[in-house]
């Protein structure tokens, strides 16, 4: 299976579409040697947010890398942000820019369209049939796209993200008052920088499901790694900075919730 899906009881659906490490061993060989360490993975998230159960959530997790396939980006690999910097479908590059894979060995046409029916295919089915069966229990449905990034990176970005980018496709995702709780409680914790609708506005996920008219609001958070983990190899998980940081991310779900649950009840 490519995928993990636990169902859980709640309104509320979570996918990390990128915390997936494997790389199948027939691929292996057409990498450099440099991409099996999978830096530009979104590092220990299901440790970050291990406090889900609490909340009843579903929980969506791959178990292939980004590098083998980019589950946040569309099926036709067309750029998320025009003008800047993109990640393709099956990627090509390391975030530095670098070449991730040896000259002569990048996906044919052929294995990219391979690659889309084995992988992603079934990971955005299973988030299809698990939103439409939150909402076919709640009414509502809150899908919550997880993820995290090294705060530095110039070929992505100019300078230094905050430290919680939260996404909404530039409202276009979730009602305003789902954003609104989500970004006071960043605003009221106060120790962390955030933004919304920054340089990450949210990927294929929040703007393909987001769908606010039927009651379907999804917001994608990019956090930058510092805030729970070391952003260097060997990208160790820091328990003291996550002990500071996951209390938020409970509060910014848990407000999150109740606005979605407001807006259907009225």
């Amino acid at each position: 299976m490519s995928f993990r899906l636990h169902n859980g009881t709640s309104a509320l659906l979570i996918s990390m579409p990128h915390i997936g490490t494997d790389i199948p061993p027939e691929l292996q060989d057409a990498y450099r040697p440099r991409a099996l360490a999978v830096e530009d993975t979104d590092w220990h998230l299901a440790r970050l947010y291990s406090f889900l159960p609490e909340l009843g959530a579903s929980v969506l997790m791959p178990r292939y890398s980004r590098y083998v396939i980019d589950l946040n980006r569309p099926p036709d690999d067309a750029p998320m942000y025009p003008g800047a910097s993109n990640t393709e479908l099956c990627p090509t590059r390391f975030f530095t820019g670098d070449a991730l894979y040896r000259p002569g060995c990048e996906p044919s046409p052929t294995e990219r369209a391979r690659r889309r029916d084995a992988y992603w295919r079934p990971y955005h089915a299973a988030l299809t049939a698990e939103l439409q069966r939150i909402k076919g229990i709640h009414g509502y449905a809150l899908l919550w796209d997880a993820h995290s990034i090294r705060s530095h990176i110039p070929w992505l970005f100019e300078g230094t993200l905050p430290g919680l980018n939260i996404g909404t496709a530039n409202g276009a995702s979730a009602e305003p008052s789902v954003a609104s709780v989500v970004e006071q409680a960043c605003a009221t914790a106060g120790e962390f920088s955030h933004v919304l609708n920054g340089r990450f506005k949210g990927g294929y996920i929040t703007r393909n499901y987001g769908a606010p008219q039927e009651e379907v609001h999804a917001v994608q958070l990019e956090m930058c790694q510092y805030l729970y983990m070391r952003e260097a190899l060997p990208f160790d998980y820091d328990d003291k900075k996550a002990s500071k940081v996951q209390p938020l991310l409970k509060t910014m779900l848990s407000q999150a919730l109740v606005a979605c649950r407001d807006l259907h009840e009225k």
